[in-house]
């Protein structure tokens, strides 16, 4: 166990309570920029200093609170603007809970929306002028409770000169973080004043940020748990300056996350693995020769499985620009520890370590070569920053020694209070006990991260989740070893686009994949037998299963969840459903 007996005092003053300060302090200082790629291609910086934050973060609390009592929820249904910045802090001004979410019409979330704001049941709405017809659609359209009010953030006018808001505690709830969801409704976690600044604080300690200089360049959204504490936090905690974008303008042109990071010295942003692929293939050798990553310190890389292929061929892409192999940080995190967990530090670079997948199955890594056949290469995603992160086997709850798998359980001052509406979940995941803790660990609580996990020369290494872990003939098969084995066998199958599950048939065990048709590959040209036949073998080589089916799907298929992770549970029902968008299905 890598991680001091003691943990380091973290603070949890809620950062709502810091931005008076920042205002007076430094009141000229850029708090955030929001670059609008709408009306512009080329980009339209929006600044507002600490001062005018405060200030119109005042007038949304002192609207909020002609209409709603502090505890009561109020939902974000916005584009990524600044206005999403402000009635984020206005709630937390009002003393409400937020409830960031998204405007009504952004593409394929619909279903989402619906499930969230009636699990919620807001209050209040805060929006902006521009979408407030969408938002009143759906309301009107969709059985869902109304609020008392729909405020348009841009069109609140000042607070009245002598309001003052009340400061907030530690302990009281800032937001509630719903869940990305497969085939469940979505769940609301419990996000408190406390857990929001010990957690931003963290990784604000992980990044090793410099006060007032560090600059956060980010296109997350920000109703997702990496954007909100990584846009928002972060520079609240030091008063350093955010800098963000629409997600959209970021998949429309991803080199645009680059080019504003090449505008300022001593950056530090993130993104998930899938974001680092998707500039190494798409951004051109002219775009390159225009970009200066040298004063980027942090590339962090989290949110889903990081692939070291993704890391390499990044490094190989951008090192004529500037950028530092050290710089790329692997990191591990979940809603339910507020965000941040574990990541690597920034003065050294990035561990992958081969491990034989035979023994990983049987819960113990053994190092290999990376060139043998069963060698499973995973990345290293470093130590916890003022927090706890154990390796426990769930059946008996006692801590399992480096080099074993388990699962990954977490104790520290930013791990959420619990699932909102959901006690008998909360009291299973949010407060486990250790049954032997070691001399000054805690024996509870520990919250039960669900996603298994080892410990190896310092680092945890994660390997997959509880509930995805698929067992045929008592051997374990991760499924995201399946998956790269599949869409490795052949070109027409879509990098990184697979899913495996288990389905029973005739009382025995067996194993699905599905995945997406490449389509820079003709279908004109497309043998489909060909394809399933090179699947299987390479299944059959790699890991000693013969596949009970294997399904192509038709490009955009795939499920994924609203934070782009491959759903496999939504996958496996939509397979039992037969409602897959397929191009083939060859039967075993």
């Amino acid at each position: 166990m890598p991680t001091p007996p003691m943990l380091p005092e973290v603070d949890r003053t809620p950062l709502i309570n810091r931005l008076a300060r920042w205002a007076r302090e430094y009141p000229d200082d850029l708090a955030y920029t929001f670059v609008d790629y709408g009306t512009d291609a080329d980009g339209v910086s929006i600044d507002l200093t600490w001062r005018e934050l405060d200030e119109r973060a005042r007038a949304v609390g002192a609207a909020l609170r002609r209409v709603c009592e502090p505890g009561q929820r109020v939902a974000i249904l916005a584009p990524q603007c600044m206005e999403y910045v402000v009635a984020f802090f206005g709630i937390m001004y009002a003393r409400a809970i937020g409830v960031p979410l998204f405007s009504p019409d952004l593409p394929g979330h619909a279903e989402r929306l619906l499930a969230v704001y009636t699990d919620a049941d807001p209050t209040c709405v805060l929006t902006t002028s521009s979408v407030t017809t969408q938002v009143e659609g759906f309301l009107d359209q969709n059985p869902v409770p109304r609020p008392k009010e729909i405020l348009a953030v841009d069109t609140i006018e000042a607070a009245p000169a002598d309001w003052t808001p009340e400061p907030a505690e530690p302990d009281e709830i800032a937001y509630l973080q719903y869940t990305s969801g497969s085939t469940r409704t979505p769940a609301g976690v419990i996000i408190t004043h406390g857990n929001f600044a010990a957690n931003a604080t963290q990784l604000y300690g992980a990044f090793d940020g410099t006060p007032r200089t560090s600059t956060g360049v980010m296109w997350l959204p920000l109703f997702h748990d990496m954007g909100l504490v990584s846009v928002a936090g972060l520079p609240m905690v030091y008063a350093n300056h955010g800098t963000f974008m629409d997600p959209v303008a970021f998949i429309m042109r991803p080199v645009r996350w680059l080019e504003v990071m090449s505008r300022h010295t001593d950056v530090f942003t993130g993104g998930p693995n899938f974001a680092y692929e998707y500039l190494t293939a798409t951004v051109t050798e002219e775009e390159k020769a225009r970009l200066d990553l040298s004063g980027v310190s942090v590339f962090m890389n989290g949110a889903e499985p990081i692939r070291p292929s993704t890391m390499e061929d990044f490094l190989a892409a951008f090192a004529s620009c500037g950028m530092t192999a050290e710089s790329q940080v692997p990191a591990y995190g979940l809603a339910e520890a507020t965000v941040y967990v574990t990541a690597s530090r920034r003065d050294r670079l990035p561990t992958t370590t081969a491990f034989d997948r035979e023994g990983l199955k049987q819960g113990v890594a053994r190092p290999c070569d990376p060139d043998d056949d069963d060698a499973s290469v995973l990345v290293g995603c470093g130590a916890p920053w003022g927090q706890y992160a154990l390796v426990v086997d769930p059946e008996t709850r006692l801590a399992r020694p480096d080099g074993h798998v388990g699962e990954i359980w977490v104790h520290g001052p930013n791990v959420a209070a619990g699932y909102w509406g959901r006690p008998e979940t909360t009291a299973e995941l949010f407060q486990a006990t250790l049954a032997e803790p070691a001399p000054g660990m805690p024996a509870t609580p520990w919250m039960r991260t669900g996603d298994l996990g080892l410990w190896h020369d310092g680092e945890l290494y994660v390997t997959g989740r509880i509930k995805d872990l698929i067992i045929v003939d008592g051997r374990n098969h991760y499924p995201q070893d399946l998956e790269y084995t599949a869409y490795t066998a052949h070109a027409a199958i879509r990098g990184d686009y697979a899913a495996a599950f288990a389905i029973t048939d005739d009382d025995t065990e067996g194993v699905v994949i599905v995945a997406e048709r490449n389509r820079r590959v003709p279908i004109a040209q497309l043998d489909l037998e060909e394809v399933a036949t090179a699947v299987r073998a390479a299944v059959k080589h790699q890991h000693d299963l013969r596949l009970t089916d294997f399904v192509l799907l038709e490009p955009g298929g795939l499920l994924r969840t609203s934070s782009a992770k491959v759903a496999r549970a939504a996958c496996k029902q939509a397979y039992l459903d037969d409602s897959l968008s397929t191009t083939a299905r060859r039967q075993g």
